[in-house]
């Protein structure tokens, strides 16, 4: 049986609270030997409910480690969680990609573009296999816009900051890498931003706290499509992690991340800094 090791800010919120279960359905499923043994938070406390590092890992039958080092050493993968908090990533990489183990890092990859191309720096120097993607890359309702011409998505969330990585991986996995100006618009705390691609493709996300995740695409020859969200990408994604620990492989390349890291950054600033004005990137 392989041991994953999870390094999280602090245990008990969402995404480890959820990807235990998630990962014994699934491993059984695909007929796999994996078992969460292992974890390490930096805080004590979560914020979220109250709860220690110490009960959540006793509620999961895991193994609480007093070292980011000791559990990287113990387990024979890796997942860095800290889904809300990207900043602490690299400094939880640094560690965790030093001993060679495949490593998967949780939305949202990095706080900015740098940080993200450092992240890959540093595997490439382990030769560490790395993987990170938002669960909505893998949307069954994805598979019916590819080459979408014109893309609207929306989404919500706590805010934009942390939540529109789910419709910037979604717009670039359709559109692709080579997004050449950004404008970013607002509404009190909704948010419109707007993307153009260096082949005349163009997307827009809508941001609004209470949004579903949904799609409205334009293909070549006009047609228009419309998706609500509701296949279960959760699900997908644990299965994608499973395989990138069993084959070292993933589905997309690194430059798809590193995309979506520079198109995230480049529209909270332009939110920020030049409203209403288009942006070269």
């Amino acid at each position: 049986m392989k041991k994953i090791g999870f390094i999280d800010f602090y245990l008990s919120e969402w995404h480890a609270n959820n990807y235990p279960a998630w990962i014994r359905e699934t491993c059984a499923q695909m007929s796999l030997e994996y078992e969460l043994a292992y974890a390490w938070g930096e805080q004590e406390i979560s914020p979220v409910d109250g709860k220690t590092n110490a009960q959540w890992c006793e509620a999961n039958g895991v193994v609480l480690c007093p070292t980011l080092e000791e559990c990287c050493e113990k387990s024979d993968v890796l997942l860095i969680l800290a889904p809300s908090n990207p900043e602490k990533h690299l400094t939880y990489a640094k560690i965790a990609l030093s001993y060679k183990k495949p490593t998967y890092i949780d939305k949202t990859f990095s706080p900015d573009f740098a940080q993200a191309q450092e992240l890959f720096s540093i595997a490439a120097q382990y030769g560490t296999p790395i993987f990170s993607t938002s669960a909505l890359r893998y949307a069954d309702e994805l598979t019916a816009i590819a080459g979408a011409r014109a893309l609207i998505t929306t989404g919500g969330g706590r805010s934009a900051q942390e939540y529109i990585v789910h419709q910037l991986e979604m717009i670039v996995k359709t559109m692709g890498c080579d997004a050449s100006s950004v404008m970013a618009t607002q509404q009190g705390n909704q948010r419109i931003y707007r993307i153009a691609f260096a082949d005349g493709k163009e997307a827009t996300a809508i941001y609004a706290s209470a949004l579903p995740f949904t799609l409205a695409a334009e293909t070549e020859d006009g047609t228009s499509i419309y998706k609500n969200i509701s296949s279960d990408f959760f699900r997908t994604l644990i299965a994608k992690i499973l395989y990138f620990y069993e084959s070292r492989e993933i589905d997309f390349v690194a430059e798809e991340t590193l995309a979506v890291m520079k198109l995230r950054e480049a529209l909270l600033n332009a939110a920020e800094a030049q409203p209403g004005t288009w942006v070269s990137l």
